[in-house]
């Protein structure tokens, strides 16, 4: 089986708070919080577990928080490898109005991660050994840390002749696809960027993903289209799959849900039309719960089989 490796550069003790209804200046009493480890990486690496893949998560860690997360990772089941930062690891907070069905979310910067820490972490990358086949970056940068980081891991990832795949917005993401990566996971808007045009029609998804292929960003695209499903592109085909329709409970992890069923489906030899289905089975099955539970593997493996008959 080939190893995997995601990357969390700033990570999070995530914090899920339910109340009935959101009244201000109120006290709002509600039952003790749910608490998992989270980040971009973090959640890919739990959704891989979940459906029994081999990977391992490289985190970067700071202070009483970190430690804590560390505790959420071994409950998890998630084997992981540590770089301590001197700040501390940010918590972020979700409330859950169960009246509305709303969700608030409060998402923190983070540390600021120091050049010292920032090269030591490229230096531990490159040194890994054995290196894993596949290389996910996933989620924001921290503060401190160069827009051009992702590129620079995509650099040592290519060196070693892994596969990088990256799933990230704004410039990070641009400066990374220069260098290219193996496949890209951006949605609607943010390809709209990549392309440099101001918004994107769903008929020009294949011709815009097609032409950034064509310039050598990546091998493989996967567009995320919300409910329309996703597209997937390569230089000789493209092609759309929809998205089942559920009730919707949460987004929070939908999208790192949807890159470990990808990433699972790779590491488990499935071609790319079954790569796709699997991550948009595991991105809707994660909206189906409340709070940041991610998915469910049953639900995830049912939606499979619905996305794969609509597919005859």
């Amino acid at each position: 089986m080939q190893k995997v490796l995601t990357i969390t550069l700033n990570p999070t003790i995530d914090k899920n708070f339910f109340v009935d209804r959101m009244v201000p200046d109120n006290k709002l009493r509600c039952p003790n919080p749910q608490v998992d480890p989270g980040g971009g990486g973090i959640n890919v690496a739990k959704g891989m577990k979940r459906l029994g893949g081999d990977v391992t998560a490289f985190v970067l860690t700071g202070g009483r928080n970190g430690e804590y997360l560390k505790e959420l990772l071994v409950r998890e089941d998630v084997p992981f490898v540590v770089m301590e930062s001197e700040g501390e690891t940010r918590e972020s907070i979700v409330i859950s109005e169960h009246t509305s069905n709303h969700q608030y979310r409060i998402v923190v910067d983070g540390p600021v991660i120091s050049e010292t820490i920032s090269n030591a972490i490229l230096q531990k990358l490159a040194s890994l050994d054995p290196f894993p086949e596949y290389v996910v970056a996933s989620g924001s940068l921290p503060l401190g840390i160069p827009e051009n980081y992702y590129a620079l891991i995509a650099r040592i990832v290519r060196e070693k002749g892994a596969r990088f795949i990256l799933d990230t917005s704004g410039t990070p993401m641009k400066l990374a696809l220069k260098e290219g990566v193996y496949l890209a996971k951006p949605n609607l808007g943010e390809l709209s960027k990549i392309s440099g045009t101001e918004q994107l029609e769903l008929d020009d998804v294949d011709e815009a993903a097609q032409a950034l292929i064509a310039q050598g960003v990546c091998e493989v695209m996967v567009v995320s289209m919300g409910a329309s499903g996703a597209m997937l592109v390569t230089k000789d085909m493209y092609r759309i799959f929809p998205a089942p329709a559920v009730q919707r409970k949460s987004t929070v992890g939908a999208g790192d849900s949807m890159v470990a069923g990808m990433v699972w489906s790779l590491q488990q030899g499935k071609n790319l039309e079954e790569m796709t289905m699997m991550g948009i089975a595991c991105g809707t099955a994660a909206t189906m719960n409340e709070g940041t539970k991610l998915f469910r593997t049953e639900d995830a493996f049912r939606l499979y089989d619905w996305i794969s008959r609509q597919k005859k």
